[in-house]
């Protein structure tokens, strides 16, 4: 079943919100979605009408009714940052069954300008009644009150376990700033657009402001505007059309815990399961991966999680940043976007590891709006990895160029 399943369906096109980031003008989740859906109906030359699925994360049946569809699938998986890469393994399952020949997948999060207008900043609706949920409330308890506090005891216990320091992960910092600086789209592009953008230093890194110790700001991604859309198509809806497609070869997806309290091992995350289902449906392994979009809400996440995915031994996933393997020029390139530590993270950050490793599989990373000259791989092969909640939930793909 595996090995049927693999390559049924197909990324045929990815677009995002006309303005993303800091935005100096307010603006609604809402308009972040059907901004970035315009832009992927005008991209892919596909009627907005003839969409035959819609997936996200608890906006599905709202989203149809401002976009005036009545789809014959509906998915509203909401588990934090991985829902996308699940919503793609929900996509082509349901393509492969011939229930659908499209499927749209959006995300729009304000999590910058909820601030100012009064909300959250939620990507979805399921936040229950309550001001915290009984989970949260035991963990409170226990020094585990908000995402910045909980991945730090993640990482205070990997460097107690592997005698790593905050300095080797401040490489991820570093390199991943690096990336940014080639997109005009991050936030942290330049000094320009950002007084805290453009290149920074380790030592800069490990000099900024304290926010969950060991963490200093800059191990933290941003809270910014985002919106995205994908559409994965079957072979036959891909063929009619001008985009190229990037072939979905794996998928999987796995959990480990919903309270972190539960979690059996801070340094050690579910992805391992979710990475094996979907390099067992594409016939490939870690050595195979020319290139990785990888969760990036701490350096500790996107470190534990390399490992998870086999691209480093355990103990080593920061030296893929520490030894120049992820930089730009790298034989193994991450996060080729700038991240969600410089480029953009609104709350939820698994479509822009979506839409960064579509343009870059089918070679449309560097244009001048979304990449300038260097941005380009020449990867042919790329593993895609989500997380939500702290450490709990993952979801990852395996995505190949066309031939």
């Amino acid at each position: 079943m595996t090995g049927e399943i693999s390559k049924a369906a197909a990324i045929v096109g990815a677009a995002e919100a006309n303005q993303i980031g800091f935005l100096e003008e307010p603006v609604t989740s809402l308009q972040l979605h059907i901004e970035a859906i315009k832009n992927l109906s005008v991209q892919t030359g596909v009627p907005i009408r003839s969409i035959e699925g819609v997936f996200s994360t608890g906006w599905s049946s709202e989203l149809c009714e401002h976009l005036g569809i009545q789809p014959k699938y509906i998915d509203t998986t909401a588990v934090g940052g991985c829902s996308f890469e699940m919503h793609v393994h929900h996509a082509m399952c349901a393509i492969h069954a011939g229930i659908i020949e499209s499927a749209l997948i959006s995300h729009g999060e304000n999590g910058f300008s909820a601030r100012r207008i009064g909300g959250r900043g939620g990507g979805n609706y399921g936040r229950g009644g309550g001001i915290s949920s009984p989970g949260m409330e035991m963990s409170m308890a226990y020094g585990l009150g908000g995402a910045p506090s909980n991945y730090a005891h993640a990482m205070r216990r990997y460097m107690h376990d592997f005698g790593t320091t905050t300095e080797d992960f401040a490489h991820i910092a570093k390199v991943t700033r690096d990336w940014a600086t080639l997109n005009p789209r991050a936030a942290m592009y330049s000094k320009e657009k950002h007084p805290f953008g453009g290149p920074i230093t380790v030592q800069q890194v490990e000099e900024s402001r304290m926010i969950a110790w060991p963490m200093t700001i800059l191990h933290c991604c941003m809270v910014a505007d985002h919106g995205g859309a994908v559409l994965i198509a079957s072979p036959k809806f891909a063929a009619g059309l001008d985009t190229k497609p990037v072939w979905i070869a794996g998928a999987g997806e796995s959990m480990g815990h919903s309270n972190m309290l539960e979690m059996e091992d801070f340094t050690k995350t579910s992805a391992h399961l979710s990475a094996d289902a979907a390099y067992t449906m594409a016939g490939l392994g870690p050595a195979d991966m020319e290139m990785a979009q990888i969760y990036d809400s701490f350096t500790i996440t996107v470190a534990i999680t390399a490992e998870m995915l086999g691209l480093a031994p355990r103990g080593e996933g920061h030296t893929l940043w520490k030894d120049g393997r992820a930089a730009p020029g790298g034989k193994l390139p991450i996060n080729t976007n700038g991240g969600g530590l410089s480029f953009n993270h609104s709350g939820m950050y698994g479509m822009p590891l979506l839409i960064e490793a579509y343009r870059q599989l089918s070679g449309t990373a560097e244009d001048g709006v979304n990449g300038d000259a260097g941005k380009q791989t020449s990867a042919r092969t790329c593993v895609v990895n989500g997380t939500g909640g702290s450490l709990s939930t993952t979801g990852t793909l395996v995505l190949v160029a066309d031939d």
